[in-house]
């Protein structure tokens, strides 16, 4: 009889606490690099347009052979504003086959052997300087004459629990104006409700026991105000991706992947960010999903000890 070793996603704005338990891995190397030609503390540059330095080095340790999917890349969304090649660097060198998903999101499958693996990338984006775009009067779409593909983002799932926040969301937003506002009344509430705390998380928490518990990373921020946004007929994705600290204080804490989420009204998709809740300066689009399933950096399908994990996104002169 077979053993079947169980999926490992490796979910994103996770800290490498909580993936070394999540892992079973033992020691973990963790810091934050920053280039040589990074403005130091991440200023907003002069005339808005900047250069945005980008890239990860991750390490595995693999006890024995297992392929490995990774969605490590950039957003299609992104790749006119890429000035580098965005490319999946292995070692040992191993065939890397790209394929794009059911959200159109690119990603890498890879049959690694025994032994340690690392996954490696720097790119460089161009970027506006624009924080997110705010749009007050932006309106909410009756939910009869949503597109087709947006209705998926109604309904229950891994980390939403739709059915369970019903009532809620009604009695919490209900007699809050529909649209921009509305979804702003939730991003504050859940920025009010919930504190920022890396060691009160977990992979397996939900948006439910976020709301229960009060505590969380910027994951699960984003799928408490997701869900509560699903049950007010409102399409709301996960999305994950860079973002640094870019015009403002630089955290205590490593840099990281983040999460932030996006709802669709009149007629297209707006960033927001229950956990920041606040425009933000370069953001930079990895992928989207229903919740952070979806979007998992990296599945092994097999046992994958996590040994380091280094993550930048830094401003660039660009006269260096």
């Amino acid at each position: 009889m077979k053993s079947m070793l169980a999926r490992r996603p490796f979910a994103c704005a996770t800290r490498i606490v909580e993936l070394a338990c999540s892992t079973g891995s033992g020691a973990v190397e963790t810091c934050c690099i920053y280039g040589k030609k990074a403005l130091p503390g991440n200023p907003v540059p002069e005339g808005g347009e900047m250069l945005i330095r980008i890239g990860f080095d991750i390490e595995f340790d693999l006890p024995a052979s297992c392929m490995m999917t990774c969605m490590l890349y950039t957003h299609p969304s992104v790749s006119r504003q890429l000035l580098k090649p965005d490319e999946l660097r292995v070692e040992p060198d191993l065939p890397v086959h790209t394929y794009w998903d059911l959200f159109g999101n690119r990603c890498g499958r890879i049959m690694a052997p025994a032994g340690p693996l690392r996954l490696q990338n720097d790119t460089l984006v161009e970027d506006s300087g624009r924080p997110d775009i705010v749009v007050t009067g932006a309106r909410q779409t009756p939910v009869e004459a949503l597109p087709d593909e947006t209705l998926v983002y109604l309904l229950g799932s891994r980390y939403c629990e739709v059915d369970r926040f019903s009532a809620l969301a009604w009695q919490l937003f209900g007699s809050a104006l529909t649209g921009w506002s509305r979804v702003q009344a939730i991003c504050d509430w859940v920025h009010q409700h919930v504190s920022f705390d890396y060691m009160q998380t977990r992979p397996t928490k939900t948006a439910w026991d976020v709301y229960t518990e009060k505590f969380g990373v910027c994951r699960d921020f984003q799928h408490l105000a997701i869900t509560l946004c699903r049950c007010l007929n409102i399409p709301a994705r996960y999305a994950t991706g860079y973002l640094g600290d870019i015009g403002v204080p630089p955290p205590a804490y490593p840099m990281d992947f983040s999460a932030w989420f996006q709802v669709y009204l009149d007629g297209r998709w707006y960033d927001f960010d229950a956990r920041n809740n606040r425009p933000r300066i370069g953001r930079i689009l990895m992928a989207t999903g229903r919740d952070a399933v979806d979007v998992a950096l990296t599945t092994s399908f097999g046992t994958a000890d996590l040994k380091k994990f280094v993550v930048w996104t830094d401003v660039v002169a660009e006269n260096s």
